[in-house]
């Protein structure tokens, strides 16, 4: 039984309203047309789409349930998006039963018959004289449909239903055929009796089914009506502005300012593209991930890049403040790396080991300390890039600040997006090289077809401890010491590295041990490193100036001599035998 109040018969109480505008001026005005008629109330007010799903989600199925909603359906429209259908969809889907009238400066045909297809039940025109307006909202509260358009109109609504869901089932067709062709040729790349040929070719074909997937979703994009709920319990607890877990759901990829959702797509558009080609390792770092085969590479890619959108929809729907990211950043890492390592072994994956069967995803989650110190703690400027995403902070490059949404920025944020979609993909495979790396069934799973035998996983993980030591002891330090960042991103051909300038006085202070020796011999290199090249010069110039002006030249003049003294000696032989002395 719900300990949740029931809500009265609308016939007894007045019908609670919330008006949803992005004009507050038109907001006031409606709330006090509206107050001229005791049965209709206007109760709450927002002005975006956010704000809405947080009134509403504590208010239904309790006494003060709202009984209708009046929408703007281009809420936000300087942006180009139309914020307002995403929001006729999360309300349909979340709220069925809520009833929805459009009071919009909207008269296209083609946004409308959208909004009729979620399930929207009335629609007026701004402008409308108040009291048809009152008649369409009473007959909308009572179960009825009210739409005020014209026949023209109407038929042209028809007609673009019928070419949506054309459009719809030929992109649910397509995509339904590219994904079956790809479980197929899955399954033929797990046979380990492949060539090296049929196995590039295999390879191959999979990539080309993934970018032309992408082009499919990008020209012929999914239904938007399913819902999505949070990602991450323990964030959304975390986050949530009254200090308890929210009930409302995810407003699937809208936000407060769409205009900041609409610039980010840009480049996470930009990264899941790159990812459709080639992910080899250029870098000469080994990572993690170079054990993986190349879809099984590409598959745990998308899937964080996937996942990081999802936490970002959460945080902006949570209406996080700027100071609060910084305090978050590794709880924020740690929901994202344990999603994705649930997601992609699968949450009821079990291991046979030795005569146990193992729970996969829990043992690996084990480790979760090791990956938050080894790699997470170490993933630059996460606050830095969220701030950009979600509040459209500028971005500071080698000492210039970059507005939100210029080349530059653009660029810098992209970059810090691969390399934390990277390092998160290294830190899901961490625990597996931990605890499982020589299971058969993982191998045949997982591996690249060169990294299977017990040889070379042994030498890999050498390789791969070997780069934390050199990383803890040297090459961590020499980059705080000269103020620098390594980054992993991708240039379309495989992963390359690339040093970026920041500021990290703060982290060479807190510096010890042998990571702080490794700092004074640089700093001793950097100083007596000019003196002691001027001083080899110099000695190196009084060097050849003594070989050559002084010992070269007495040298020639003693060969000289000697030379002269020969030539004397032979004419003086020649004379003697040649001719007589006189007496």
């Amino acid at each position: 039984m719900s300990d949740r109040a029931t809500p009265p018969p609308l016939a007894t109480r007045p019908l609670k309203i919330i008006s949803i505008d992005d004009d507050p001026i038109f907001l006031l005005g409606l709330r006090t047309a509206l107050e001229s008629f005791p049965d209709l109330q206007v109760v709450a007010s927002a002005d975006n789409g956010v704000a809405a799903l947080q009134i509403l989600a504590p208010l239904m199925g309790t006494e003060d349930a709202i009984d209708l909603v009046i929408l703007e359906l281009g809420l936000c429209r300087a942006s180009g998006e139309f914020a307002g259908l995403q929001l006729c969809q999360e309300l349909k889907a979340y709220y069925p039963n809520l009833p929805i009238f459009l009071l919009s400066g909207f008269e296209e045909a083609p946004q409308l018959a959208a909004a009729r297809q979620t399930g929207v039940e009335g629609y007026c025109a701004k402008g409308t004289a108040i009291s048809v307006i009152v008649t369409a909202l009473r007959a909308v509260a009572g179960g009825q449909t009210y739409w005020n358009i014209e026949f023209a109109d109407a038929q042209n609504l028809h007609t673009y239903q019928t070419q949506t869901s054309r459009r719809d089932k030929l992109g649910d067709s397509g995509r339904r055929q590219i994904d079956n062709t790809l479980t197929e040729l899955t399954a033929q790349l797990q046979n380990p009796n492949l060539s090296t040929l049929e196995w590039f070719i295999l390879a191959g074909r999979c990539r080309e089914l993934r970018a032309a997937r992408w082009l499919v979703n990008q020209l012929l994009p999914e239904a938007r009506g399913s819902s999505r709920r949070i990602v991450g319990r323990r964030l959304s607890e975390d986050m949530g502005t009254r200090g308890e877990p929210t009930p409302a759901p995810l407003f699937l990829r809208a936000s407060p300012s769409p205009a900041i959702e609409l610039r980010t797509e840009n480049f996470f558009d930009a990264t899941l593209n790159k990812l459709n080609f080639g992910l080899e390792n250029f870098t000469g770092v080994a990572m993690e991930i170079d054990i993986l085969r190349d879809e099984r590479k590409r598959e745990l890619l998308y899937l964080i890049l996937d996942k990081l959108k999802n936490v970002l929809d959460e945080l902006r729907f949570s209406q996080v403040q700027p100071s609060r990211i910084l305090s978050k950043r590794s709880l924020i890492l740690q929901d994202l790396w344990q999603s994705s390592t649930t997601d992609f072994f699968g949450k009821y994956y079990t291991l046979q080991v030795g005569k146990r069967e193992l729970d996969l995803v829990n043992t690996l989650l084990q480790d979760a300390d090791i990956v938050q110190k080894e790699i997470l703690d170490k993933i630059p400027l996460v606050g830095e890039f969220i701030g950009y995403c979600l509040f459209q902070n500028s971005l500071i490059i080698d000492n210039a600040s970059y507005a939100y949404g210029t080349p530059e920025a653009i660029a810098r944020a992209e970059a810090l997006l691969e390399n934390l979609v990277i390092e998160i993909a290294n830190g899901v495979i961490q625990p597996l090289l931990n605890k499982f790396a020589d299971v058969e069934e993982i191998k045949q799973s997982f591996y690249d077809h060169r990294l299977l035998s017990s040889r070379e996983i042994a030498r890999f993980r050498n390789n791969l401890s070997w780069k934390y030591r050199l990383e803890a002891y040297i090459n961590e330090p020499t980059a705080i010491f000269e103020s620098k960042y390594n980054l992993f991103v991708l240039n379309g051909s495989g992963i390359v590295k690339i040093s970026i300038y920041a500021p990290r006085t703060g982290e060479l202070e807190q510096l010890t041990g042998i990571q702080v020796a490794v700092t004074l011999i640089l700093e001793i290199r950097d100083a007596i490193a000019p003196r002691l090249r001027s001083t080899v010069t110099f000695l190196g110039s009084g060097v050849v100036y003594l070989l050559t002006q002084v010992i070269g030249r007495g040298i020639g003049l003693i060969g000289r001599g000697i030379i002269q003294g020969i030539g004397n000696s032979l004419q003086e032989t020649r004379y003697g035998k040649n001719s007589e002395r006189p007496k």
